[in-house]
């Protein structure tokens, strides 16, 4: 226990020394976070933090193997702890590459990989899950990817929680106490002396990130912090038939890894690139609600130790009380994600009226097949006559009220023209005679109303009124087919505009083969 105090102290009074001068360099080579539209802060700051905290993490440590001490026995005896070291000083430079140079995120992302596969080399592996007195699930092959995601989704939570003044900083130090904690009543000693390095350097850090902050910690911090947490948390998981091997970390760690898991769903849900930068984060929404900086980071740390602390009364709890915990943590996240405002397109109704789109996009809905068997049919037309027939059927399967279709003669007497200069006639000539005994033989406008409507007597306001120009991918205009439909008798359904652009394309394309065959 001694030693573990020592490492604390070491490591705090290291970062408490270690953060100023990083700041002064950070400036000298111009390694400043700038302000820009999602950013919060308006004026440039150091954001090089995480070489203080590196440091101040490693040092205590680097003491430790310089004398043959209890503690040097520890760091030896297990050499496959200097592998997962080599990953963690990994972390850190890639997060200080892209500080200062600004990496492309595939590259970013495949380095993150790269570096939890060494951690996984070094024995960190999630093996097993076993739920309440559930016999455990071994994972097998699946420990791998398990493994690599759990350190990809720790590293991002962190990075992208690093919004706001001490907010990532204050995370990761309550984290870290919380599980600091539970590693020594579990008398896992030689985790705890990792956590009791990083809650001193962390501790120390925050001294200069709360705000206003006069350094960040940059990706380098972020990073660092993210291996760590994700590391140390498998070494420490306890073992107990009442617990989730990884649930501990998963709950204490609840703020950061909520918003990392749901950045991507907001994003695929709005359209928008998975791994674009936004501001729309949990920090983002406290602001927008008017939550002043400083308040918005002391209620992230509140939630913080108090799921921390339910993270503690499960390693003691039984089966019962580990459900209604689960219970109250889940209900607590539904509320919050509804008063944040997520709820707004992440709603029930909306989410049923987005498969129902998607259902119907794929023809499977059966209101799909039925229209394509109209549409079938509409191409399959073998005259005029028969198109406009097929038409009006597709209409009234669409409940609309009235129709009419304008054909352009000059199109079609174009069209014959064509065909007879192949033929080797002056068309010219052929054209105008023709034209000028024409008695109205292709019939170039047709109309349909269904039974009993009078657009007279409807409600002018009430009409719904479609212009469908018929041309072609080559600029051809062949017409176009007007639409009317009564709103007030009955409205139009999700799909009834994709409808009707369906039922345009499958029309054009019969009159560029009616048109043909007529010639």
């Amino acid at each position: 226990m001694t030693s573990i105090i020592g490492i604390f102290f070491v490591s705090l009074l290291s970062s408490l020394m270690l953060t100023p001068l990083v700041a002064q360099l950070a400036r000298k080579y111009n390694i400043v976070d700038q302000p820009s539209a999602r950013k919060v802060h308006t004026r440039s700051i150091p954001r090089a933090g995480g070489v203080a905290i590196c440091l101040a993490f490693f040092l205590p440590f680097g003491a430790a193997l310089a004398y043959p001490t209890r503690i040097f026995e520890l760091l030896t005896a297990d050499g496959n702890l200097m592998i997962f070291a080599m990953g963690a000083f990994l972390a850190f430079f890639l997060g200080l590459w892209d500080d200062i140079r600004r990496l492309d995120a595939k590259f970013k992302f495949a380095v993150q990989i790269l570096i939890a596969l060494i951690a996984y080399a070094s024995g960190l592996k999630i093996q097993a899950i076993s739920v309440f007195n559930i016999t455990p699930w071994d994972l097998g092959f699946f420990s791998l990817p398990v493994t690599v995601f759990w350190f990809l989704l720790v590293t991002n939570a962190i990075n992208l929680i690093d919004g706001l003044d001490g907010l990532a900083a204050g995370i990761s130090l309550f984290v870290s106490v919380i599980l600091l904690v539970i590693c020594i009543t579990s008398q896992r000693y030689l985790v705890a002396m990792g956590f009791a390095a990083l809650c001193g350097a962390t501790l120390g850090f925050l001294r200069y990130n709360f705000n206003p902050a006069s350094i960040f910690m940059g990706d380098s911090g972020s990073y660092f912090l993210g291996y760590m947490l994700a590391g140390l948390s498998i070494m420490g998981s306890l073992k107990g038939p009442a617990t989730v091997a990884i649930l501990i970390p998963v709950i204490a760690l609840g703020i950061p890894l909520m918003d990392v898991l749901f950045a991507p769903v907001r994003r695929f849900i709005l359209g928008k690139k998975l791994f674009l930068p936004d501001k729309n984060h949990l920090h983002h929404r406290l602001l927008q609600m008017g939550f002043t900086h400083r308040n918005a980071v002391l209620l992230l740390y509140s939630i913080t130790i108090i799921t921390g602390i339910l993270a503690i009364v499960m390693v003691h709890a039984k089966n019962d009380d580990i459900a209604l915990i689960l219970f109250i943590l889940g209900s607590g996240v539904i509320l919050g994600i509804r008063k944040l405002g997520y709820m707004n397109y992440i709603g029930m109704n909306k989410v049923q009226n987005w498969f129902r789109d998607v259902t119907d996009e794929m023809g499977i809905s059966q209101g799909r097949r039925s229209f394509l068997s109209c549409q079938v049919e509409i191409s399959e037309s073998p005259d005029m006559n028969s198109l406009w027939d097929n038409v009006c059927k597709a209409l009234d399967t669409l409940d609309f009220d009235m129709a009419e279709m304008h054909l352009e003669k000059t199109t079609l007497w174009q069209n014959i023209g064509k065909a007879l200069c192949k033929l080797g006639f002056d068309t010219a000539e052929l054209l105008q005679n023709i034209q000028m005994n024409d008695p109205g033989g292709i019939c170039t406008h047709m109309s349909w109303r269904k039974n009993g409507f009078d657009v007279d007597g409807a409600c002018k306001e009430c009409l719904l009124r479609m212009q469908l120009p018929l041309i072609g991918k080559d600029g051809q205009s062949f017409g176009s087919i007007w639409l009317i439909k009564d709103l007030k008798r009955d409205a139009i359904s999700h799909c009834t505009l994709r409808r009707v652009e369906h039922l345009r394309r499958s029309v054009l394309g019969s009159l560029q083969v009616l048109i043909g065959g007529q010639v």
